[in-house]
């Protein structure tokens, strides 16, 4: 007699960043769902280092890696889209590619955006860090921002070329800016040496009273020190409120003559049409109930930056969005849904909070770990860094490829990967006998 084969569930998961990523790869090998991810992009990557792809030191390689090599072998299917609408009344998702994916479950791990808070001045000149794309571009500027520097008479001109402005003092903006000093300092005049002397600074810009304000009071002290002792212009207690031809204004009346804007001021939850109003909080994110169930439906699910949960008592206005709510979360939710297939009662997420760190220039780095009771600075913060986040890449590919370029970096203060890379015009494309212009050459 033949057993009855049930069939399996179908989940849809929209983005496959740490939320999404987590949640399908503790799904792999159960006998009750069936997923398909789909994400604009054809590849997983890692949010925390994209900076340093922007900057130069690490290869969009090492923080990325394709879903469809992922997912080999698996009861997983990748669609290359973008969602445009979902319809919670017929259980489908509208896509960008012009197709439609019906589903039983649904995932929302869309992560967010950057938030320019309305300023249309900031959004048409700033820089912002979300993803490769936005790396790859600020990468190929900066390089050509030095390129104009080093044939410029004005030394008025020269410095305001080589300034830099970036707005926000969390993580990334201390990164960055710590990173774009080590540049300057070390690489800048070995590089361009008709830049020597040339002026031009960098300047970080935070609203609050602190850099890496969630963090500890040692973390806040240790991250001021060693950016100024990097010649990085500190100014707290101010934003940047626009920003126009080579301009940018603070909200002290302060007027910066800069090039370059990079935004790494906040970011807002990416919303779609389908989901009512009335379950978004906060930042656009969507209201969810301690097992990430979206408030007012019955089988529509967010996790990560989307997602807003008032359930923690620990975190009362909800998770920060960051990593490892977002992967936490994602395994959860997995857990969750298998205990649902097997009748039993799901469990409400709990965020264990692993704490927090950044990493400032080329050896200083701060971790408040275990909910901020334990403190690491200088070259133990350094390893706990350089630990966590080489632990983190996706497989070991990804691993070994940071691990030789920070190596690299850290021995002999640079790195090889300050070149522009341009695609061709379409009239170029095909011509494979054909010499490459010099406007699309590789400088």
């Amino acid at each position: 007699m033949k057993t009855q084969t049930i069939p399996k569930k179908h989940i849809v998961v929209i983005g496959g960043g740490f939320a999404g990523l987590n949640f399908i790869t503790h799904l792999f090998g159960n006998p009750y769902y069936r997923v398909t991810l789909v994400d604009k992009n054809n590849y997983n990557y890692f949010t925390p280092l994209v900076y340093q792809v922007a900057t130069g030191f690490l290869e969009p390689s090492s923080i990325s890696y394709p879903f469809r090599k992922l997912f080999r072998g698996r009861d997983v299917a990748f669609r290359m889209a973008a969602l445009r609408r979902i319809e919670p009344e017929t259980n489908t998702v509208y896509l960008s590619d012009d197709g439609a994916l019906s589903y039983d479950v649904l995932v929302l791990a869309a992560g967010s955006s950057t938030n320019f808070f309305g300023n249309e001045s900031i959004r048409k000149n700033a820089f912002a860090l979300k993803g490769i794309d936005d790396a790859l571009a600020m990468r190929n500027a900066l390089i050509k921002t030095l390129e104009l520097a080093s044939v410029e008479k004005d030394p008025a001109e020269r410095a305001r070329l080589l300034t830099i402005v970036v707005a926000g003092g969390g993580p990334t903006g201390v990164e960055v800016a710590g990173m774009l000093a080590e540049m300057k300092k070390h690489i800048l005049g070995s590089e361009y040496p008709e830049l020597k002397g040339a002026g031009g600074a960098i300047h970080i810009v935070e609203g609050s009273p602190h850099l890496l304000e969630p963090m500890s009071d040692k973390s806040h002290v240790a991250a001021y020190l060693a950016l100024h002792e990097l010649d990085v212009h500190i100014q707290l207690n101010t934003r940047v409120v626009y920003s126009e031809a080579g301009q940018v204004h603070l909200s002290d009346g302060t007027l910066i003559a800069a090039h370059t804007l990079i935004w790494a001021a906040g970011v807002v939850a990416n919303a779609f049409e389908g989901i009512d109003g009335q379950s978004r909080g906060r930042g656009q994110r969507m209201i969810t109930d301690a097992h990430n169930r979206v408030q007012g439906y019955q089988n529509i699910y967010a996790i990560g930056d989307g997602s807003i949960q008032f359930g923690d008592p620990a975190y009362p206005n909800g998770h920060p969005q960051l990593a490892q709510p977002a992967i936490q979360q994602g395994k959860h939710l997995a857990a969750n849904l298998v205990r649902a297939a097997r009748g039993r009662a799901m469990q409400p997420f709990v965020y264990f909070d692993r704490g927090d760190m950044a990493i400032i220039g080329r050896t200083k780095a701060v971790a408040d770990l275990f909910k901020h009771k334990l403190h690491l600075g200088g070259f133990l913060g350094l390893l706990s860094w350089l630990f966590i986040h080489v632990a983190s890449l996706v497989n070991y590919n990804n691993k070994i490829k940071t691990l030789y370029n920070w190596t690299v970096a850290y021995l002999t203060r640079d790195q090889a990967l300050r070149m522009i890379f341009r695609p061709g015009t379409p009239e170029h494309r095909g011509r494979t006998k054909q010499a490459v212009p010099r406007e699309n050459a590789v400088v």
